[in-house]
């Protein structure tokens, strides 16, 4: 079982060394990861760490996703230089 409070989005880069991945519940929070079994390693602590950051900092909280879904696609592009 995957024990994530969010939704996850990995993608997978043109670096086959390299995922990325964030959150789309959990604004800010983004990473990279190795492989998809340690992008969740990661996102799962690096979630509870931005959770405290936004704490320390008197910020508002996201309501836990009560069904958190986990996406893995290919690297979405954000428009071409012409």
């Amino acid at each position: 079982m995957i024990n994530l409070k969010y939704s996850l989005v990995i993608e997978a880069t043109d670096d086959p060394t390299f995922f990325g991945f964030y959150s789309p519940d959990l604004e800010g929070f983004t990473g990279i990861g190795h492989s998809i079994e340690d992008c969740l390693y990661q996102a799962r602590w690096g979630m509870e760490e931005h959770l405290d950051l936004l704490r320390d900092k008197g910020l508002p909280i996201p309501t836990p996703s009560s069904n958190p879904t986990v996406v893995i696609q290919n690297e979405q592009r954000v428009g071409q230089a012409v």
